[in-house]
C-alpha cells in the first residue's frame, strides 16, 4: 500500500489546500475544507510514461463511425444521439424519488445483453421487488451485485465480463486506497478514475447514478462532471407525472434533444407524441388560455400557456410564474404597458404552463403575451389558433428559429391558424394550416380579437 498523507479539501468544489482555512479561495464558500487522507504517488514515479502514441496531422487521422448499442428506450436513444457508444461513461443526476433507478433497472431488464447491476443503497430483494413490479420482462443476463468496496465491483465486473455495468450510485462507493468517508470529494473522484479507467481499458459502457446538491448540482467534485462522457440530468415535478431527461454534456451527439416520461404505476412509461398529452380537451372555452408551439431540439411541441390577470386586492400587485422565467414576465408586462399602452401595473397576473414543463424557448413570448391579454379583457381565444414568436422590448414580434418545423407540427394536429412574426422566412409552399403574420403587438392584437 501507498504511503499515506492527509490534505483538506473544500466540499462544495473540490479544491485541494495543504492546509486547513476557514474560506475557500476558489469558490467562496466558508467552513467547507475538510481533512481527508489521501494516496501520495511515489516519488520514483517517472514523470513521463513510455507512450507509442506519436505526433500527427490532423489531415491525416482516420475517422470511423462510433458503435453504439440501441436501448429499449426511444426517448433515451434520442437524448444520447442514436445510442450508447461502446467504452462511454454516462452520468444521470435527478431530484430523489424522480426515477433515476427505475429509469435504469428498467433498461437493465429490457436489452438483450449482459448487465451488471450494482447496487450500494438497496438490498438485493428491495430491487427484485421493484423489478417484478415494473415489467413482466425478465433479463436471464442481468446479474446483481449489492456492494460499495470498489475494489471488488471491479474484481467482479472482470470476471463476469458484462455488456453494461450500472452503478446506483458513485456516491456510494468506497475505495481501500483512501481511507476518508464514502461521498467527499476525495473517495468520489478516485472512484470515477478507477471506473473511468476500467470502461476505457475494457470497452464496456457505463452509468453511474449521481445524488444531486440542495442546488440542484451532482454532489462532488465538479471534476466529475468533466471526466465523464455524457451528463444526462432527470428533472420534473414529482407532483406532475412527466419527467424530462436532458443532456447537459455530450461528447458523442447533441445536448439539445429532450426526452420525455410519464411516471405510471408500472414505471416510466415513454411519451411518443406529448403535444397531444400536454394539451387540455376544453369542453368550454376560458379566457387566458392559449397554445405555444415551442421546439426541445428538434422536436417540436405544443403546450398550452394559461394566465389569470386581476385587480391587485393588495397594494403591491403580484406577479407569478409557473414553468416561464418570471424575469421574463416581467419583461413582456413592461413592454406592453410601455409600448402597446395596456394597464398592467395595478393588476395582479399570473402564469402557468401545464404539465410541469419548464422550458425557456423565447418562441413562447406571444402565446404568452396572448394569454394575459385574453385574460385582461376577459375574451377567449379559439382553441383552434396557436402562436409562435419572439417579442423585442420595442414590442416588435421577432422571426423564430426552424418556423417550418413548427407549423408542420401544428398542421400535423389540426390547427386552423398559427400567428408569427412577418419577418419568418418561410418556404414557398402551402400549407394546410393559415398562416397569420403580424409586425407588432398593437397588431397582433387587432387580429387576435
Amino acid at each position: 500500500m501507498a504511503k499515506l498523507k492527509t490534505a483538506y479539501f473544500c466540499q462544495n468544489c473540490g479544491t485541494q489546500y495543504s492546509q486547513w482555512m476557514g474560506q475557500c479561495k476558489n469558490c467562496g464558500q466558508w467552513n467547507t475544507l475538510v481533512e481527508e487522507v489521501v494516496e501520495k504517488t511515489s516519488s520514483k514515479t517517472p514523470p513521463f510514461s513510455k507512450s507509442k502514441q506519436h505526433v500527427i496531422n490532423i489531415i491525416e487521422v482516420e475517422t470511423s463511425e462510433e458503435p453504439r448499442i440501441k436501448t429499449p428506450s426511444e426517448e433515451l436513444n434520442r437524448v444520447l444521439g442514436g445510442g450508447i457508444v461502446l467504452g462511454s461513461v454516462t452520468l444521470i443526476g435527478g431530484e430523489p424519488g424522480i426515477g433515476k433507478s427505475t429509469l435504469l433497472l428498467q433498461l437493465a431488464l429490457k436489452m438483450k445483453k449482459k448487465i451488471f447491476y450494482v447496487s450500494g443503497e438497496e438490498s438485493a430483494s428491495q430491487i427484485k421487488m421493484r423489478a417484478d413490479r415494473l415489467t413482466d420482462i425478465q433479463n436471464p443476463n442481468c446479474f446483481l451485485f449489492t456492494e460499495t468496496s470498489l475494489e471488488k465491483i471491479l474484481h467482479e465486473a472482470k470476471k463476469l465480463d458484462p455488456d453494461f455495468v450500472i452503478i446506483d450510485s458513485i456516491q456510494t462507493l468506497q475505495s481501500q486506497l483512501i481511507e476518508s468517508s464514502p461521498g467527499t470529494v476525495s473517495q468520489i473522484r478516485e472512484c470515477s478514475n478507477e471506473i473511468i479507467k476500467y470502461a476505457k481499458e475494457n470497452n464496456v459502457p457505463v452509468f453511474l447514478v449521481g445524488h444531486i446538491t440542495k442546488d440542484g448540482q451532482i454532489a462532488g467534485p465538479k471534476v466529475l462532471e468533466h471526466m465523464v462522457d455524457v451528463v444526462l440530468n432527470f428533472d420534473g415535478d414529482r407532483n406532475h407525472l412527466f419527467r424530462l431527461l436532458r443532456a447537459n454534456k455530450n461528447r458523442f451527439g447533441s445536448t439539445s434533444e429532450i426526452g420525455i416520461y410519464e411516471m405510471v404505476s408500472q414505471g416510466l412509461k415513454e411519451i411518443k407524441n406529448p403535444s397531444e398529452i400536454l394539451i387540455t380537451k376544453k369542453f368550454e372555452e376560458l379566457s387566458g388560455n392559449s397554445v405555444a408551439v415551442t421546439l426541445e431540439g428538434n422536436r417540436p411541441m405544443l403546450l398550452e400557456i394559461q394566465a389569470l390577470v386581476s385587480t391587485a386586492v393588495y397594494g403591491t400587485p403580484q406577479r407569478s410564474s409557473t414553468g416561464f422565467d418570471a424575469k421574463r414576465l416581467n419583461m413582456l408586462l413592461a413592454v406592453l404597458e410601455k409600448r402597446a399602452g395596456f394597464q398592467l401595473g395595478a393588476k395582479d397576473v399570473f402564469l402557468n404552463i401545464t404539465g410541469g414543463i419548464k422550458t425557456d424557448d423565447p418562441a413562447l413570448d406571444l402565446a404568452v403575451v396572448a394569454s394575459i391579454l385574453s385574460s385582461n379583457e376577459d375574451i377567449a381565444i379559439s382553441e383552434h389558433y396557436c402562436f409562435a414568436g419572439e417579442i423585442g422590448l420595442s414590442g416588435e414580434i421577432r422571426p423564430i428559429a426552424q418556423a417550418e418545423q413548427r407549423i408542420t407540427e401544428a398542421e400535423k394536429l389540426g390547427y386552423e391558424k398559427i400567428f408569427i412574426s412577418n419577418l419568418n422566412k418561410l418556404p414557398k409552399r402551402k400549407f394546410g394550416i393559415k398562416i397569420e403574420e403580424v409586425s407588432k403587438i398593437e397588431d397582433f392584437h387587432e387580429r387576435l380579437f
